[in-house]
């Protein structure tokens, strides 16, 4: 429990050192993410994961983007779980200031590895991600054919404590980190792509439902590698949990 503590708090404080030597060019930004997740069970092995995610700043309030995603999940035991899926972004603007007129279109094959252990009332996963980005081309007047290929490779850890249970309720505290690369023959100066810090409170209305609120720091490098997005997420998402087996 110990060396998985430490593991944490050492993440996050590297991160940190890293931000603080990087800093350059940085745009503070605030969003509100709004999220509906379904969790369709359809055995003790397979599951299958759906999410609706809008995100839209709020100073000045504008559409960032919407997100649908979709991934197959299949429990190798208890503590480790495979997905993969897909998923489609529609992005509106980085930039609140400016509107062009038209949506970008993302699409992510994903693949990734999580793996669980329970150290009393913590749950702590760590999850590997890679992603398969395909980045609809554009300029200025409007969308072009074809498309731009990176990887995006991720790593998060992400513990939950319980601080209140009854039969049917509960109510956790949650804290992550999650940092991310880049690779692929068009990145060239934003190998490091973000990192995520993340702190919220999760209540369990029931077996069914559960609401989670907030708040995310992103930290994202740019393409020019030296401007950098700081943003300020609120972030509120809405669990629904189906079961097709007893």
């Amino acid at each position: 429990m110990i060396k998985n503590i430490l593991l944490f708090f050492f993440l996050i404080l590297s991160n940190f050192i890293l931000f603080a030597q990087a800093e350059k060019n940085v745009d503070h930004q605030s969003l509100v993410w709004t999220r509906y997740y379904n969790l369709l069970e359809l055995d003790k092995k397979w599951s299958i994961h759906s999410e609706f995610d809008n995100r839209i700043f709020i100073e000045p309030i504008a559409q960032n983007l919407f997100v649908a995603r979709v991934q197959g999940k299949y429990k190798i035991t208890d503590s480790v779980e495979l997905g993969s899926g897909f998923a489609y972004f529609s992005v509106a603007t980085q930039n609140p200031d400016v509107d062009s007129g038209f949506n970008k279109p993302e699409y992510r094959a994903l693949q990734d590895i999580t793996l669980k252990r329970s150290l009393g009332k913590i749950n702590l996963n760590h999850r590997c991600q890679t992603e398969e980005r395909f980045f609809r081309n554009f300029d200025s007047q409007g969308l072009k054919g074809g498309t731009t290929f990176a990887l995006r490779f991720r790593y998060r850890i992400q513990g939950d404590y319980v601080l209140w249970k009854n039969v049917k309720q509960s109510l956790k505290a949650v804290l992550a980190d999650e940092i991310m690369f880049n690779a692929g023959s068009e990145v060239i100066k934003n190998k490091f792509d973000q990192n995520r810090i993340y702190v919220a409170l999760q209540y369990c209305i029931n077996k069914i439902f559960a609401i989670e609120a907030g708040y995310l720091n992103s930290y994202q490098q740019r393409v020019s590698g030296v401007d950098y997005y700081n943003r300020d997420i609120f972030r509120i998402t809405f669990y629904h949990k189906i079961k097709l087996h007893s």
